[in-house]
């Protein structure tokens, strides 16, 4: 029982060394993160909209495909870019019969356009980790002004990809109606709010 017990112990502490050793140390001083070009890791993120149903709750979608990109200076953060691309055929609620409808032609008309882009034009800092990307979000052939709030969380080496990782979460809404989409407001709402989980890789 003593022999179970002490090899016990001893697993216990080599997988302890072991995290340790590959957890990363994580920079959130912004100012102290490495600037560069970064690429989304698209097995680390995640996209959600929300929408209000008949006043009585708030119904959740996700994407499951979708790119981005940022260029990043820590120096000179006016000048960063983010942009990224949707692809609307890949969005997930749980009901076939509901996404095939908003598929077609009354909603998304995800055959002729089978992309949502966001481009940002500046950004304005809120905190010292919060700034403001304000830029053009283009589907169903409208194009439109969106601003998204984007806080960074830090930035680390990540041992397990062998690549400098900056992670951030970012929120932004929009009117449903400026892409020509008002049917049953406001038994449902015209406001689409979209959030972002992600991590995002130096090139």
């Amino acid at each position: 029982m003593k022999k179970i017990i002490l090899l016990t112990l001893l697993t216990s502490g080599l997988l302890s060394a072991c995290v340790s050793l590959i957890t990363p140390k994580v920079e959130t001083d912004v100012v102290k993160l490495k600037a560069g070009q970064y690429s989304l890791d698209s097995s680390h993120a995640t996209l959600l909209f929300k929408i209000q149903h008949l006043g009585l709750s708030t119904y959740v979608g996700r994407f499951n495909q979708f790119d981005a990109s940022l260029e990043f200076d820590p120096q000179n953060i006016a000048a960063a870019r983010l942009s990224a691309i949707i692809e609307i055929d890949s969005l997930d609620i749980n009901d076939r019969d509901l996404k095939d409808d908003l598929m077609g032609r009354a909603w998304f008309r995800q055959a002729e356009f089978p992309q949502v882009k966001f481009v940002s034009r500046s950004v304005r800092p809120i905190s010292d980790t919060e700034f403001e990307f304000s830029g053009v979000l283009d589907w169903r052939g409208e194009q439109k002004p969106i601003s998204v709030t984007v806080i960074f969380h830090g930035g680390a080496s990540n041992i397990l990809t062998g690549k400098y990782t900056l992670g951030f979460s970012a929120k932004g809404a929009f009117s449903r109606s400026d892409f020509g989409m008002g049917k049953f407001v406001p038994l449902v709402g015209d406001e689409v709010t979209i959030e972002a989980y992600a991590e995002f890789l130096k090139n």
